[in-house]
């Protein structure tokens, strides 16, 4: 499971192994959290703690191609 994107706390993951039926998406790790980011919609697929969610949508949309292009070419 390659990170993709590491910016300060945050790291942007794609498993190698995902189940058949889940949406293209991307796996955020940030002080002992954890939450994913659905790539075909940009939307969240867990609700991120208070306070984080702009940060992480924010690193998130400077990085959005390069994460994208990660997923098709492991998937």
């Amino acid at each position: 499971m390659p990170t993709i994107v590491e910016e300060g706390e945050y790291k942007f993951i794609i498993h190698t192994h995902e189940l058949p039926y889940e949406p293209p998406h991307v796996h955020v790790r940030f002080g002992g959290e954890e939450v994913r980011i659905n790539l075909d919609s940009g939307a969240f697929m867990e609700t991120p703690p208070g306070g984080r969610e702009r940060e992480i949508i924010d690193i998130y949309g400077k990085h959005v191609s390069a994460i994208r292009k990660e997923w098709d070419k492991i998937h």
